[in-house]
């Protein structure tokens, strides 16, 4: 089968839509399929790449406009591709038109990975353009049931809609058999950004004095996170550590006794992070934001779901892991085996390509 990704960045470009993408792409390629991603890039010229059997496609990009990119030449490299399906990871106007453009009629695949939450101006002109796509798409991935019942796009085509969480390399996170018996540690692992409620977390940390933070990520915020753990009093039990190689991630998992994704907006619209948390034994908090997250973790069974931006929900739910050493190793193993049996790679690259073969 020859299979089409379509997307603004790729790999060496970080993100969770660009790993999913990666992961599809490379899984997809490994069992023999002939595999292309058209993407774009800032060069002055389009280059072509083959990274792990894939076939990227890197077409020139003279701007960037709301985290778009521009492109004359994207539409027309994907206009001449003959791929046997197409899978468009969406929100990505270009890539949308483009897709939707192809004369061929090739069957269209869109993963719908979030709304566009904050970007209200932008999205009036979006809007419409949107509908069509998606009223032509002949399937959209969702990535929990949860997104399909509150997102106001889905809504109207939630026939066409397949429930395929993401996955994660179990593997790579398997709790170790001496579990990490340090100073009592929370963890946060992802980009700085207003949407992952970091300030509320650390407000709550200020009525758990005997829990630490690890931060791990950079954004547009972190000065000002970073600020504010000073003004709280925090600044010895709040770490804020950067980026750091993935190899050494599972490690900053391993150290810590839970993790914590206090999200306060539907830009939050899955959380792999929870996933790999859950791999690693850990129990989970994370917030009620009418997304995949309050689904991921399931209340009272793998971690606790709370209100956002609501610092002594937050203290509370923290409280009680702290109180409750045995709930909270239950938890975490109830995690692990949530991962095992719903939320591998190999599951994921399954359910999608039992989609693409429903339709060629």
């Amino acid at each position: 089968m020859r299979i089409l990704h379509i997307y603004k960045d790729y790999f060496p470009v970080l993100g969770g839509i660009e790993n999913y993408m990666k992961v599809l792409a490379e899984a997809q390629a490994a069992a023999g399929h002939k595999v292309a991603a058209a993407v774009c890039h800032p060069g002055m010229v389009t280059r072509i790449e083959e990274l792990n059997g894939v076939k990227v496609i890197k077409s020139r990009r003279w701007a960037t406009v709301a985290s778009m990119p521009l492109s004359i030449s994207h539409p027309l490299v994907i206009a001449r591709l003959k791929p046997d399906v197409v899978h468009v990871h969406s929100p990505y106007p270009l890539g949308e038109v483009s897709a939707w453009l192809l004369k061929a009629r090739v069957p269209m695949v869109i993963t719908h990975h979030s709304d566009v939450v904050r970007q209200q101006g932008w999205l009036r002109l979006y809007a419409p353009l949107l509908r069509r796509v998606l009223k032509r798409a002949d399937r959209i991935i969702a990535t929990s049931p949860r997104y399909i019942e509150t997102s106001p796009w889905l809504a109207p085509v939630a026939g066409k809609c397949t429930v395929i969480p993401l996955g994660v390399d179990h593997r790579r996170f398997t709790p170790p058999s001496n579990p990490f018996a340090g100073p009592l540690t929370a963890l946060f692992v992802g980009r700085l950004r207003y949407y992952k409620g970091v300030d509320t977390l650390l407000h709550a940390l200020v009525d758990v004095p005997e829990m630490s933070l690890n931060i791990v990520g950079t954004g547009p915020l972190q000065d000002e996170w970073k600020a504010l753990a000073h003004s709280l009093g925090l600044a010895a039990r709040v770490h804020f550590l950067g980026e750091i190689p993935d190899e050494d991630l599972p490690a900053q998992y391993h150290a810590a006794h839970l993790f914590v994704l206090p999200a306060n907006a539907r830009a939050e619209a899955f959380g792999t992070v929870l996933l790999e948390a859950m791999a690693s034994g850990l129990p989970c908090i994370s917030t009620e934001v009418g997304s995949g997250t309050s689904w991921v973790v399931q209340d009272g069974v793998t971690g606790r779901v709370v209100p956002p931006q609501d610092p002594a929900a937050l203290a509370k739910a923290l409280r009680e892991l702290i109180d409750e050493p045995e709930k909270r190793r239950a938890m975490g193993q109830a995690g692990r085996q949530r991962v095992e049996t719903e939320f591998t790679q190999e599951l994921m690259t399954q359910r999608v390509m039992k989609v693409y073969e429903s339709l060629v």
